[in-house]
C-alpha cells in the first residue's frame, strides 16, 4: 500500500507523482490502506496538494497497487516431472539468439548456428572440394569472400554444389561476362572490376546490402549469422569456404524478405549501383598537398606550446592536460572554479562543463583552444599524413552498411568530418587539391531538408517561400510575429532557422532554450507560436510518431525503413529518443537517398557523356568532382541538371556550384 504511493523506481512501481516515503506512510497509517486512503479523500487530514496529486494519478496508483501485490495465483506446473530436463530444439534457439543478435550465447551454450532441425539424426552433409572453373560461365552464380590459409581473403563462386575459387584476372572478366552474379558484399568486386577497364555488369544483387535494407540497425553483418536469423542450412560443406553451402540459400531468403518489405527496388536502383560508384571513388581518391598539410601541422605544434605555457601559468603548476582527472584537480581544486558535475573519475571536465566556465577564468579559453588544436593535429594532420597513399591521394573507405538513417559513411580516413565551422579546421580543406590541368568542381544542395519538410507536410506557407525564391527563415520569422519580412532582425531570423532545423530533429523547448540562450518558458511559448503558425508542420510530427507506433517503423520517400523499438519502451527517456526518430528518420533519410540516387546519375551521365571528370567525394548534401580544366563548364551543368532534376516534388531542388584548385575553395 505504501508503495502504491510512493513508488519503488528499483521494480518500475511509478507511485503517485509528488508523493513521497514520508507522506505515505502518514496516509496509509492513518486510513489503514490505499482503498482507505481514496475512500477518505476529502477528509482534512488530506491536505489540498495531496489531494489534487492523488486524484490526478488515481490510475498510477491502482497500477503500483497491482505491481507490488505479490501473486499467488500464477499459473505454476505442479508436476516434479514437468521439470525433468529435456534435450531442447538445439538449431531453433540457435536462429532465436542469431536473430537477437546474441552470437556469444550461441558460442557459450554450445550452439551451432545454421545447424539443421533434428541435427543429431541427420545425415552428415557432403563434402565438397573446389572445382575447376569451366570455360564458358552460364546461369546464377553466387559470390563471396572467406578467409585464406595465408591470411587475407579470397573470393569464391557457388553454383549448385559446385565451388569455384577463381584468380582475380579471371574474376574481373567473370564480372564483366553474360552470367549473372550475385554478391554478398558487391562493393570490393566492383572495383576489382573497375580496375580491369570493366563495370562489373554481371552484378545483380547484394546480400549484405539487402540484410542492411531489411534491418539497418543490426551490428554487423556476416553469412553464418544472416543464415542462423533467416533459417537457412547449409547443403554441403567446403573447408576453402565455410560459407559456401549457405550463401544461395541465404541470398535468395534475403531477396524474396526484400520483397516482401516493398524495398528491392532500392536495392536494385540505389544501392547496387552506389556501390559501383563508391567503389570508383574509393579507387581513385583524392589529391593532397602533403606538403601544406605537414607545415601546417608545424604551425599548430608551435600554438599549442604556447596554449600550453599560457595555460600552466594560469594555473601555476604543470600537469597533463589531456589527464580528466589531473585537469579536474587544477580547475576545481587549485582554482576553486565551481564544479558542475562529477563522474565515476571524479570531477567532469567534459566539453558541456568547461564551456559553463568560460565567464569564470581565462584559462577555459585557453583550454578548448588546446582540445581544438589537439584534435586537429592527431586527426586530420597527422591522420591524413599516414594515410596518404603512394599516388599523393588519400582513398577513404565508403561504408553503405553503418548508419541507422541511410546515409553514407567514410573512414580511413574520414572525409566527411573535415572541420568546417572554424576559421582554423577550414583551413585543412585547402590542402584536398585538383590534379595538375584539373579543378574541383563542388555542388551542395541549398536545404534540402527544409524542402523535403515543405513537400512532406503539404505546408503552404513554407512550400511558396521555396517557389518564390525567399530566405525560409526570414520568411517563417515573419509568418511567427506577423510582420513584414523587411522587419526581421537578424535575432528573429536566428531564432527562425534553429527552430526549423530543430523542428526535424524533434527538439523540445528545453534544447531550443539552449540552443537560443533563452529560458525554457519562453522558447516554449515560441515552440507553440511556431506550430500554431505551421499547423501542418505539426500535424505531420503526430502522424509520424503514430504510423510508426502502428507499423512498428518508419519509411523515408522512397520506401526505406527503419525499425523503431525504443517506442514500446516502459523508459520514458527511450520512448522520448524513438518519437524524435520517428520525426526525423523519413526527412533525413529521405535527404540521403536522394544525395545516393543523384551520385549514381552524376557518374552515369559522366561515362554516357565520354569526358575525363571524375567524381571524388561525398559529404551529407555535396558532391566534388575533380575535371580537366577544358570540361569545367560541362561539369557544372551535369551536376546541375543531375542532382535538381533526381526527384521532382512540390518544391524545387537547387544547387550552389563552386569551383577552385582546392576545395576550401571550390566550397
Amino acid at each position: 500500500d505504501v508503495k502504491s504511493l510512493m513508488g519503488d523506481a528499483s521494480d518500475n512501481i511509478p507511485g503517485v507523482p509528488g508523493i513521497g516515503e514520508k507522506t505515505a506512510l502518514a496516509l496509509i497509517s492513518k486510513f489503514g490502506s490505499l482503498q482507505g486512503v481514496y475512500d477518505n479523500i476529502e477528509d482534512k487530514a488530506v491536505k489540498p496538494g495531496q489531494r489534487a496529486k492523488l486524484t490526478a494519478n488515481r490510475d498510477k496508483a491502482d497500477l503500483s497497487y497491482m505491481l507490488g501485490t505479490i501473486r499467488k495465483d500464477a499459473p505454476i506446473e505442479s508436476d516434479p516431472a514437468a521439470y525433468v530436463r529435456q534435450p531442447g530444439d538445439p538449431a531453433a534457439a540457435a536462429q532465436l539468439l542469431a536473430a537477437l543478435e546474441m552470437h556469444k550465447m550461441v558460442a557459450r551454450w554450445g550452439l551451432e548456428e545454421g545447424a539443421a532441425p533434428d541435427a543429431a539424426d541427420a545425415a552428415p552433409l557432403e563434402t565438397v572440394e573446389p572445382s575447376p572453373l569451366p570455360l564458358l560461365l552460364e546461369g546464377r552464380f553466387y559470390a563471396a569472400q572467406s578467409a585464406s590459409k595465408e591470411g587475407g581473403s579470397a573470393w569464391y563462386l557457388v553454383q549448385g554444389k559446385d565451388v569455384y575459387l577463381p584468380d582475380a584476372d579471371r574474376l574481373a572478366a567473370i564480372l564483366d561476362g553474360d552470367a549473372e552474379i550475385w554478391a554478398f558484399d558487391a562493393k570490393p568486386l566492383y572495383r576489382l572490376a573497375l580496375e580491369h577497364g570493366g563495370i562489373g555488369k554481371a552484378l545483380r544483387f547484394d546480400g549484405k546490402l539487402a540484410a542492411y535494407l531489411l534491418n539497418p540497425s543490426a551490428s554487423g553483418y556476416e553469412i553464418h549469422s544472416l543464415a542462423a536469423e533467416y533459417g537457412v542450412h547449409a547443403d554441403f560443406t567446403c573447408e576453402a569456404a565455410p560459407d559456401a553451402g549457405v550463401l544461395a540459400g541465404l541470398c535468395d531468403a534475403l531477396a524474396a524478405a526484400l520483397d516482401e518489405s516493398g524495398q528491392r527496388k532500392l536495392l536494385d536502383e540505389m544501392e547496387l549501383p552506389l556501390a559501383r560508384v563508391l567503389a570508383d571513388m574509393e579507387r581513385i581518391g583524392f589529391a593532397v598537398d602533403a606538403d601544406g598539410i605537414r607545415a601546417f601541422g608545424d604551425s599548430l605544434r608551435g600554438e599549442l606550446d604556447g596554449i600550453l605555457n599560457n595555460i600552466y601559468t594560469e594555473v601555476g603548476y604543470e600537469f597533463n592536460v589531456n589527464s580528466p582527472k589531473q585537469l579536474g584537480e587544477a580547475l576545481f581544486d587549485k582554482l576553486g572554479l565551481p564544479p558542475r558535475k562529477k563522474n565515476a573519475r571524479g570531477y567532469s571536465t567534459d566539453a558541456e562543463t568547461l564551456e559553463s566556465l568560460r565567464p569564470y577564468s581565462p584559462v577555459i579559453d585557453e583550454i578548448l583552444k588546446y582540445r581544438t588544436y589537439s584534435k586537429l593535429l592527431s586527426t586530420y594532420v597527422d591522420g591524413l599524413l599516414n594515410a596518404t597513399a603512394a599516388d599523393g591521394r588519400v582513398h577513404s573507405t565508403f561504408i553503405q552498411t553503418e548508419a541507422r538513417t541511410g546515409r553514407i559513411s567514410s573512414t580511413e580516413p574520414n572525409l566527411q568530418n573535415i572541420p568546417i565551422r572554424t576559421e582554423l579546421g577550414s583551413r585543412l580543406r585547402g590542402y584536398f587539391v585538383a590534379g595538375q590541368g584539373e579543378t574541383l568542381v563542388d555542388a551542395d544542395y541549398s536545404q534540402i531538408e527544409l524542402r523535403i519538410l515543405a513537400h512532406i507536410t503539404g505546408d503552404e506557407h513554407m512550400q511558396q517561400a521555396f517557389l518564390n525564391g525567399a530566405d525560409i527563415h526570414r520568411s517563417t520569422a515573419a509568418k511567427i510575429y506577423h510582420i513584414p519580412e523587411s522587419e526581421v532582425t537578424p535575432q528573429l531570423r536566428s531564432a527562425s532557422k534553429a527552430i526549423n532545423f530543430g523542428i526535424m530533429y524533434g527538439k523540445g523547448a528545453f534544447s531550443l532554450g539552449k540552443d537560443l540562450g533563452i529560458s525554457v518558458k519562453e522558447a516554449d511559448a515560441f515552440l507553440k507560436t511556431y506550430l500554431d503558425t505551421f499547423p501542418k508542420v505539426d500535424g505531420y510530427m503526430k502522424d509520424c510518431i503514430a504510423h510508426a507506433k502502428d507499423k512498428g517503423y518508419v519509411e523515408t520517400l522512397f520506401g526505406r525503413r527503419r525499425a523503431l523499438p525504443e517506442l514500446a519502451s516502459s523508459n520514458f527517456q527511450v520512448r522520448a529518443s524513438g518519437e524524435r526518430m520517428a520525426r526525423n528518420t523519413p526527412i533525413q533519410g529521405t535527404a540521403a537517398d536522394i544525395i545516393k540516387l543523384a551520385m549514381v546519375h552524376v557518374w552515369q551521365r559522366l561515362r554516357d557523356e565520354k569526358l575525363q571528370a571524375r567524381l571524388l567525394l561525398q559529404v551529407h548534401d555535396e558532391l566534388i568532382v575533380e575535371a580537366p580544366d577544358a570540361e569545367i563548364d560541362e561539369v557544372k551543368r551535369i551536376l546541375k541538371e543531375e542532382m535538381e532534376n533526381v526527384v521532382h516534388y512540390s518544391v524545387p531542388l537547387t544547387t550552389e556550384v563552386g569551383t577552385g584548385k582546392t576545395w576550401l575553395a571550390a566550397h
